[in-house]
């Protein structure tokens, strides 16, 4: 007795099959295949998880510890606030750092931070002295840095043109707002003081200057400000 042939099934009767069973079971088999034992330990790496995936209700107390992260990785913003602690205070600077005073166009300390107070202001004799302001900055200044800056003054009308807006046209038209001014400490054989008693370390001479870099006069004096910088820890 002959059986009838059995032909194998198609490729296509074989996908419908399979789309069938995945049909008629739903998501939730599709959602179970793969579970925690399926998984082989140590396998899956960062490239396998999707930036941004994880949070951290997602992780289970204590299932993660400092062998699975690697160091380096993580980054403040990682953190909770609060939960990093804070770092150690730095140290606290030198006292007395930045102090300043400002001169007004007769050579006199119409105000300052405190320390300061003018030797000669625009003396006539010694020659090499006119034109200038030496200030006693009450401490050595071999370990400061020296600034002075014109201070405008737009209430004076320095040149008698009316216009103390600082909007007069042509060069140099505005003497209350323009100008130069030079500073430094007074250093025996770099820069020489000639007033008594300000040829020291302990002084500092300020220069100011019409644009042009002519000494200023009665008149077209300019106010300005001196600022010592750096460690002041040795004023007395």
């Amino acid at each position: 007795m002959r059986f009838p042939a059995v032909r194998r099934p198609s490729p296509s009767l074989a996908v419908s099959v399979v789309a069938l069973v995945v049909a008629s079971t739903g998501t939730s088999y599709a959602t179970g295949l793969i579970g925690s034992p399926d998984i082989k330990d140590n396998s899956i790496a960062s490239v396998d998880i999707k930036n941004g995936t994880i949070q951290g209700k997602d992780v289970k107390k204590n299932t993660i510890g400092a062998k699975q992260v690697k160091d380096g990785s993580l980054r403040a913003r990682d953190f909770k606030a609060g939960q990093l602690p804070a770092g150690q205070t730095g140290p606290q600077g030198p006292a007395g750092v930045g102090r300043w005073a400002l001169v007004d166009a007769t050579g006199t300390i119409i105000a300052q931070s405190g320390g300061f107070s003018v030797t000669a202001a625009y003396p006539a004799t010694p020659a090499a002295a006119n034109g200038n302001v030496y200030i006693n900055a009450g401490e050595n200044l071999a370990n400061n840095g020296i600034i002075a800056t014109i201070a405008l003054q737009n209430t004076v009308d320095q040149n008698g043109d009316t216009v103390t807006n600082g909007r007069a046209p042509g060069a140099d038209s505005n003497p209350e707002f323009s100008g130069e001014v030079a500073a430094a400490m007074c250093t025996p054989g770099v820069v020489n003081c000639a007033p008594p008693g300000t040829g020291n370390t302990s002084h500092l001479v300020v220069s100011p200057r019409n644009s042009d870099g002519s000494f200023t006069t009665d008149g077209d004096r300019k106010r300005f400000y001196v600022v010592v910088t750096g460690d002041s820890t040795d004023r007395g």
